[in-house]
């Protein structure tokens, strides 16, 4: 079968791996800690889906792009559901590693650039026509770009509809583009390239 004409329907392991997230996202939506945040935040995930569901049939990626997308998204759910700040993931890393906050925000703009290297990656070979050998610095280009810009797009919405009162220390990020970071978000940015 010509893999361009393959339909969602055709593909199993695309289905099982659609239903778990979708079963885990849903999980994560009852009750988040921040009903607000935790919608800001989703906006991602539905632009996400508006682009790759429409997309599949005429162009889709390899089922291990896919995979890796999926895990992006479900440690990006848990973030949404908790508030970074608030992770309990992060938490017992903070213990771990004797850290002064809760680091999962790093941990998630990280995975950005390490899970979603390699689909990148792949759309650049497959629709760009990029030679393999470019293809990784490209998709890091690509993926440093995305992350600068949803960091200026954070930055954008904590400004129009960031809290009123800025929060402690150790909760600054607990709310979605909190103006007051404890980092520069050049390397937040910068982050998400540590893998690519």
């Amino acid at each position: 079968m010509n893999r361009s004409r393959e339909r969602l329907i055709d593909n199993r392991f695309l289905q099982l791996a659609l239903g778990c997230y979708v079963a885990f996202w849903i999980a994560l939506a009852i009750r988040p800690l921040d009903r607000s945040d935790w919608f800001l935040e989703n906006l991602l995930v539905f632009a996400t889906a508006s682009v790759l569901i429409p997309t599949y049939h005429r162009f889709h990626l390899s089922n291990l792009s896919y995979a890796l997308i999926l895990v992006f998204l479900a440690f990006h759910a848990v973030g949404a559901h908790y508030t970074y700040a608030k992770v309990p993931a992060g938490f017992w890393l903070m213990d771990w590693l004797h850290l002064k906050r809760n680091h999962y925000d790093r941990v998630i703009h990280f995975a950005f650039g390490l899970l979603l290297l390699y689909p990148v990656r792949e759309l650049l070979i497959r629709s760009a026509g990029a030679k393999p050998s470019w293809a990784p610095w490209l998709a890091a280009a690509v993926l440093w770009a995305l992350s600068s810009f949803f960091e200026i797009l954070e930055g954008i919405i904590a400004q129009m509809f960031g809290p009123i009162s800025a929060p402690p220390i150790s909760a600054r990020k607990a709310t979605f583009g909190t103006p007051r970071r404890t980092w520069p978000r050049h390397l937040s940015a910068r982050l998400s390239l540590r893998f690519g």
